[in-house]
């Protein structure tokens, strides 16, 4: 969906406030707060007061759009940019799009990220995996000493794994541990490790992988091709995020930058997902 189909579909606020109560509660208003459905409505202000618990509430309780002060249709423009930004769009760009101040563009665009995470979910990669890792940080500083390229380097490692065709799971590595025991662990976790089959570079880190897995070694120093046997997918998406991160975010914190990570993951996982915008609403909503 684009921007102009969101001004068609969405006019006016409650055309946005009427298409949120059809998505979450399908038309039958359920308290949020003790899942009561003996409700009076109160239209005028398009709210409802709950009979049993006597709270007044609207749609967007509990929602990344709680306690806005901005119309819902900014909302969705919102979300419809971020979603077609292939490289993410800057908090200075919302802002000037939606014609917001930069604070709140980057706490609409973080709220957004919020709704786009899928770290909770539990299926496991399989077929034809890669895994690899990047380091995500800008130069050092002048004077802090020899600066150190790849695995030497003080950047921050993020490691992934993407199925042929299919989903990828990417996550900041803590401590910044990549030794076998982590590496292992977290092949463990994301990858159906009976019905997979791993390439990996020839990190010594990936090592212990094949004592529980199929896992072929792609040697950088040799060849980058053999047959199926590349990371030429995962080193695609590493492209693309440090691109977005460069070219459109330009810094990235460390508290933040997972949040980042979900938000390339979810639009790599949902590329070709023709109701994109409609899965982001219910996830924004807890649907």
């Amino acid at each position: 969906m684009n921007i102009v189909e969101i001004y068609k579909l969405f006019p006016t606020h409650n055309h946005c406030i009427d298409h949120l109560e059809k998505i979450r509660w399908e038309n039958k208003p359920t308290c949020p707060y003790c899942q009561s459905q003996s409700i009076t409505p109160r239209p005028k202000e398009k709210r409802y007061q709950c009979n049993s618990c006597n709270t007044s509430f609207r749609v967007t309780v509990g929602t990344i759009f709680h306690q806005t002060h901005l119309p819902l249709q900014k909302w969705f423009l919102a979300i419809c940019l971020v979603l077609n930004a292939k490289k993410g769009v800057s908090a200075r760009q919302l802002s000037r799009d939606l014609k917001v101040n930069k604070d709140t563009a980057w706490r609409m665009g973080m709220k957004i990220r919020q709704a786009m995470s899928e770290r909770e979910q539990k299926e496991l990669l399989t077929g034809l995996v890669e895994m690899d890792e990047t380091y995500i940080g800008g130069k050092p500083r002048k004077g802090s000493g020899p600066h150190k390229r790849g695995r030497g380097t003080q950047k921050i490692p993020v490691v992934g794994m993407v199925e042929r065709e299919g989903s990828i799971k990417a996550e900041v590595v803590k401590n910044r541990k990549l030794d076998s025991k982590s590496l292992s662990s977290l092949v463990r976790r994301n990858i159906d490790t009976k019905n997979a089959t791993l390439f990996t570079d020839e990190f010594k880190g990936y090592l212990g992988i094949k004592k529980f897995m199929l896992h072929q070694v792609v040697d950088h120093t040799v060849w980058y091709v053999s047959g199926d046997a590349h990371t030429n997918t995962i080193e695609s998406f590493w492209a693309l995020l440090k691109r977005g991160i460069v070219g459109q975010y330009h810094k990235v914190s460390l508290r933040h930058l997972a949040r980042y990570i979900d938000e390339f993951s979810y639009r790599w996982n949902h590329r070709k997902d023709e109701n994109l915008f409609g899965l982001t609403l219910q996830k924004s909503l807890g649907v």
